[in-house]
């Protein structure tokens, strides 16, 4: 839309097709030019080598040295020579004398008279060609000497070719030269016409300040954004490519700061996005972090050419949620502690009113001995107190959602220093949880729980007895990315994943016991 009667600035492509048009035609009619002046060039090249053929040839005929010599000169010699001019074209065939006068000539009222061209080089015994103006106007001509038998000079013959001649020849020639000078120039537009729709599809039909203007803001908005950015080009049916990434896309994804980023080398999970569908708020795992991505394609004349992709890092609130859902799970086991504590409280005063304070005792002192004594094992046998408020805390909860749980009584774990508390609440948190999810679905639920060092390394084993997981599946879920609107054990396992990565561990599952999933982490030295 025009305002204001503003005329809207010419997009890039228009301009270079107007630039090309005006190169192309004026290099067109250049070398036009040229040609018509190396055509003319040849053309009088061409001329003065015929007509010097012509005179020297006709020299070397003997009947012109004896015509020469004869009572009669023109008589003997005017129809032959006129029979070489209509033979080989030329415009005059002049026979002379010695002394410089005409015996021939294509207008008999200049024979007689004197040969009105220069014969000094010829006299000298070599042909000479020259442009002179003479009788038939300017012309090309060649004369050369003419010998007797007796090896002496009997006179001169000059052929040549007038001016108009050759210019009348050379303009039947300029239709062609034109049609060449045309055509190229109809070829060159028409190239610059397809070069110019390329370059309008590839700068969107902008103009050079819009192009200029939106780098700036471009360049000015990847530095500020706090998201990583990452934007992929189409190339038809070859792999996409890398555009554009951020600072804030290479730090998370632990690429260089600069240089060209391979599509090869970006993690399978985001590949998949740079010519999959649009995606909101799905989290994705790499080494090191939780990132929540989203996708938009990018689309110009209803044709997809390329994919935008944002990244927020979720790596310190997830583990922040982490620790906020093991608060939560201990907040949620103290209170069914209490309202145990509470029941049982109640049971003891009321026997003791019954008058059978012997029970009550022995039913007091047994309920808290097996509590007690789990809590003495996992302080005793677990070095890292996060890990054991962990595990006390999940009996409690899987106990309240119908669950049987059990810390087997070979747990014992050292400090491990290699490995942070953080890292081990998520390790055997998420598993534990995800072993109770599974556990459920069975009549029989239970969960057992090993968590020991073997030489230097770190066993986690969690049984349940749910359905189980394939190698597949878990090599899935350790792999994709999950939506936060989706199921989050499959997160959790992602998570589990990529703690075991970081720590260069393996994780697998064992079709014993039920359900097992078992962690090995390399610790190093011995314990």
């Amino acid at each position: 839309m025009n305002l204001g009667g503003t005329r809207r600035p010419m997009s890039v492509a228009g301009q270079l097709l107007i630039l090309q048009l005006v190169v192309f035609t004026v290099v067109a009619v250049v070398a036009g030019v040229l040609f018509v002046v190396d055509e003319r060039h040849d053309a009088d090249d061409a001329t003065r080598d015929t007509v010097t053929a012509v005179a020297v040839t006709t020299a070397q005929v003997p009947e012109v040295a004896e015509g020469l010599r004869s009572p009669d000169p023109t008589a003997a010699l005017q129809p032959l020579a006129e029979q070489i001019r209509e033979a080989t074209g030329v415009d005059f065939v002049v026979i002379v004398d010695p002394d410089g006068i005409r015996v021939t000539h294509p207008r008999p009222d200049q024979i007689g008279l004197p040969y009105s061209g220069h014969t000094e080089q010829a006299r000298a015994g070599q042909p000479y060609s020259e442009t002179y103006t003479g009788s038939l106007g300017s012309s090309i001509r060649t004369i050369t000497p003419v010998y007797a038998g007796d090896g002496t000079l009997a006179g001169f013959v000059s052929v040549g070719v007038t001016r108009q001649r050759i210019a009348d020849n050379f303009v039947r020639g300029l239709p062609g030269i034109v049609g060449v000078v045309g055509a190229g120039v109809a070829v060159t537009a028409a190239g610059a016409v397809l070069v110019a729709r390329r370059l309008r599809r590839q700068t969107l039909g902008l103009n050079p300040d819009q192009l200029l203007r939106m780098y700036e803001h471009h360049d000015a908005v990847l530095h500020a954004i706090g998201e990583g950015l990452l934007v992929f080009g189409t190339s038809g049916d070859r792999a996409p490519r890398v555009d554009v990434v951020n600072d804030e896309a290479r730090r998370l994804l632990g690429l260089a700061p600069t240089g060209p980023v391979p599509f090869d080398s970006l993690p399978e999970t985001l590949r998949t996005l740079a010519t999959g569908e649009e995606v909101r708020d799905e989290v994705h795992l790499t080494r090191d972090r939780v990132l929540v991505v989203g996708s938009d394609a990018v689309r110009w004349e209803g044709r997809r050419i390329g994919t935008v992709v944002t990244l927020r890092d979720h790596t310190e609130l997830r583990g922040v949620l982490g620790e906020l859902d093991s608060v939560r799970g201990f907040a949620e086991s103290l209170r069914a502690q209490a309202h145990e504590s509470a029941n049982r409280l109640h049971t003891i005063i009321t026997m003791v009113e019954l008058g059978r304070p012997e029970e009550a005792v022995d039913f007091a002192t047994r309920e808290l001995a097996v509590s007690q004594n789990l809590i003495d094992r996992l302080t005793a046998d677990v070095a890292e107190p996060a890990l054991a408020a962990l595990l006390l805390g999940k009996v409690d909860e899987a106990a309240e959602r119908g669950v049987e749980l059990t810390v087997t009584e070979d747990t014992a774990l050292g400090p491990v220093p290699s490995v942070p508390s953080r890292d081990l609440v998520t390790l055997v948190g998420n598993l534990i949880d995800n072993a109770i999810d599974a556990a459920r679905t069975a009549d029989d639920p239970w969960v057992e729980v090993t968590v020991r060092r073997e030489d230097s390394t770190m066993i986690v084993e969690v049984a349940d007895s749910g359905p189980g997981m394939s190698a597949d599946s878990l090599a899935q879920a350790m792999q994709r990315g999950y939506s936060t609107k989706s199921a989050q054990r499959g997160l959790g396992l992602a998570l589990v994943a990529q703690v075991v990565a970081r720590h260069g561990g393996t994780l697998r599952t064992e079709p014993s016991l039920g359900a097992m999933i078992v962690v090995e982490i390399p610790l190093g030295g011995r314990s």
